[in-house]
């Protein structure tokens, strides 16, 4: 597709606009808290959600599908997502930027066709099925329908993107086909919950918890990461972010169940915000060490400080969830906001200088005494010895 080794990928350019889009919307997030921002544009405000949804983290997970498929047509679905959010950040109408996402949207099922044509799997009809939810958010935000209706979809295509990823690598622990029917179904009922919750909202959102909630159940149950999480290094990093990210997932998915449509005031900045920081984001900093190499064609090294931004995203999202939301205490929600912000920055900031930095030197091995007995692994995991 492209020459690799030393040089930077040319799909790299396509990165650009999706850094853009995320600093656009962690500005807007500042002005929605009611803080001073380094940029005041109401307009970047309005389209806050859409922008970090389908312009920032749609346009990166968008590119590495599209990298995968090893096709110049496939990058068409990132690169209209990310001119969809450049065209929301100037004074181009706002229906140019909708469309671009729409066009994008239809692009990335293209993208999931070749793809099915290729190895058919359940895993890959249910990011596939979440593709289709962010067609029908673009669509529905065209036809003017107002941001809090589009949760469903919008929620629906990152959740059902990131449940297909897992689901493909639960074949690891070889839970059985029963797992991947079980998830196909409960993503096929995301669909009918999603769309009964623009028809019926009390009946719908109500349904989408429950959903929420046995899906979370059954990643959580069958997931590498319950097992991983007792390791080092890497593995046990984004065991950590993901059992975090499931119990964010979860919290959203009871508020749902129990309260039904929440369209403003702190219920709708809560269960956005776990959905949207606490699941999203935290998946998010787990895979980055693995997908953007993929993309960047550069190794990008697990290091330790990798914690401190995803440790300050969970506890900063808490304080904002769980003291300032819960109590209408509007002081520490924007407290909670704010280290939100500065966890997203802090890890872009980490996951750079690692980038650059290169690969971990891997610590030199003490050097043995004469007569010390040499141990060697066998396929069985036993050690057979010797001396010299």
């Amino acid at each position: 597709m492209e020459k690799t080794g030393t040089r930077v990928p040319q799909h790299t350019v396509l990165l650009v606009p999706g850094g853009l889009a995320m600093l656009a919307g962690l500005d807007a997030a500042l002005l929605l808290l009611g803080l001073p921002a380094p940029v005041h544009l109401d307009r970047w405000a309005d389209v806050h959600g859409p922008l970090m949804v389908l312009g920032f983290v749609g346009t990166l997970v968008v590119l590495e599908r599209a990298v995968a498929v090893r096709r110049r047509a496939a990058l068409v679905a990132p690169a209209l997502l990310g001119l969809g959010g450049l065209a929301l950040l100037g004074p181009l109408p706002l229906a140019v930027g909708q469309s671009a996402f729409v066009a994008g949207t239809c692009a990335l099922v293209a993208v999931y066709v070749v793809i099915w044509r290729r190895q058919p799997a359940a895993a890959l009809a249910v990011q596939a099925l979440g593709a289709a939810h962010a067609v029908a958010a673009a669509v529905l935000w065209l036809a003017g329908v107002a941001v809090p209706h589009l949760v469903p979809c919008l929620a629906g295509f990152l959740v059902l993107t990131i449940a297909g990823e897992r689901l493909e690598l639960l074949r690891v622990g070889g839970p059985g086909e029963h797992v991947e029917d079980v998830v196909w179904a409960l993503a096929c009922a995301w669909a009918v919950a999603a769309t009964a919750a623009l028809v019926w909202p009390r009946t719908g959102w109500h349904a989408l918890g429950a959903v929420l909630l046995a899906l979370v159940a059954v990643l959580a149950r069958y997931d590498v990461a319950r097992r991983t999480v007792r390791g080092t290094g890497l593995p046990r990093f984004m065991a950590c972010a993901m059992l975090a990210g499931y119990a964010w997932l979860a919290a959203a998915g009871a508020l749902w169940l129990v309260a039904g449509p929440v369209l403003s005031g702190p219920g709708y900045d809560a269960v956005l915000h776990a959905v949207f920081l606490g699941f999203v984001l935290s998946m998010v900093m787990a895979h980055a060490p693995v997908i953007l190499p993929a993309v960047l064609r550069r190794p990008l090294p697990y290091r330790p400080v990798m914690y401190a931004p995803l440790v300050l995203l969970h506890v900063t999202l808490a304080v904002r969830v769980l003291v300032g939301d819960a109590h209408g205490i509007d002081a520490v929600v924007r407290a909670g906001g704010v280290g939100n912000v500065v966890a997203l920055l802090l890890f872009v900031a980490v996951a750079v200088t690692s980038a650059l930095r290169g690969p971990v030197a891997a610590p030199p091995r003490p050097p043995r005494r004469e007569g010390t007995p040499r141990v060697a692994a066998t396929p069985t995991g036993l050690t057979v010895g010797g001396t010299r």
